[in-house]
């Protein structure tokens, strides 16, 4: 099987490389074979590269600076996600699309269902959502994949920029009243391998079984400070040399974005265990992997 990976320099991108290579010849892209903001030659570049499955882990994720480029957030993560969706569909190429919890509101402390109502609050939420749509309208076998707060040792994310912080303040101050679940890009990967194992000859049949929809994060959820606090302690175990003596528990009012961020961004996972039979680790546990090759290098 060909499979086609999107923003293969990206986190989740590039761990979704070696678990997918299990299932067959893996095409990594990068904007240079494949770019996500020219919707019109999509489908050219998809029938040069002629895949057997689409992961389309590719997207616009500034999501401040989308409020104020609203066509291109739309472009990369509505517009050509669609385009892929009705070439697939046409194909019968099986999607997988990712999404974000941005695409709720963040109110209450209810974790999101896959079915739960979305009410974006970005123009970054708005774009993914309208992929969603997109997606689903096309028709073709696909699985949508939600995730939030996506880090690994490598990239640019909240961990690389907390240890960053760490190593050259006395005092960080971070957000206390958002609650989500930490998930590492090699959870996700891992994970969508685990899904694709259940039925890979079959996964029109697979993709069904959840409706074309399934939450995907690391188990448990954290504010960002004690996310912060956890790398913070992780490292300094690690034996790495930190500034950092104090840390200070912040409202979102007290650090204020261009982009509304939600509060509440728990996801339920009984879907992904009912219907694939399966688990993710323990934020902490994910963590600690991460936290081993980012000591190393800082090492």
């Amino acid at each position: 099987m060909r499979i086609l990976v999107t923003g293969a320099n990206g986190q989740v991108g590039g761990a979704l490389i070696a678990p997918l290579g299990a299932f067959g010849t893996v095409l990594p892209t990068t904007r240079s074979e494949l770019d996500l903001a020219d919707v019109a030659a999509i489908a050219q570049s998809l029938d040069r590269l002629a895949p057997e499955l689409i992961v389309n882990s590719g997207a616009y994720t500034a999501v401040d600076r989308a409020e104020d480029e609203k066509e291109r957030a739309f472009s990369v993560n509505a517009d050509a996600p669609a385009a892929m969706a009705r070439w697939a569909a046409a194909r019968h190429v099986p999607l997988i699309h990712f999404s974000t919890d941005y695409v709720f509101d963040g109110s209450g402390e209810t974790p999101w269902r896959e079915d739960s109502a979305p009410n974006p609050l970005s123009i970054y939420g708005a774009s993914k959502l309208a992929g969603e749509n997109g997606v689903r309208a096309a028709g073709g076998a696909h699985l949508i994949v939600r995730t939030s707060w996506v880090y690994a040792a490598k990239g640019t994310n909240f961990l690389r920029t907390i240890a960053l912080l760490a190593r050259k303040r006395t005092e960080l101050r971070i957000v206390a009243d958002q609650i989500g679940a930490p998930t590492t890009a090699r959870v996700v990967a891992d994970t969508v391998a685990g899904i694709l194992s259940t039925n890979v000859t079959d996964l029109p049949g697979t993709f069904a079984r959840s409706a074309g929809i399934v939450n995907l994060v690391c188990s448990g959820t954290a504010s960002w400070y004690e996310f912060g606090g956890a790398i913070v302690e992780g490292l300094r175990s690690r034996g790495v040399a930190l500034a950092a003596e104090r840390m200070v528990p912040i409202a979102t009012i007290d650090y204020p974005t261009q982009a509304r961020r939600p509060s509440n961004s728990r996801l339920d996972l009984s879907r992904l265990r009912q219907v694939f039979g399966l688990d993710t680790p323990e934020w902490k546990d994910a963590l600690e992997v991460e936290l081993d090759a980012l000591a190393r290098e800082l090492a």
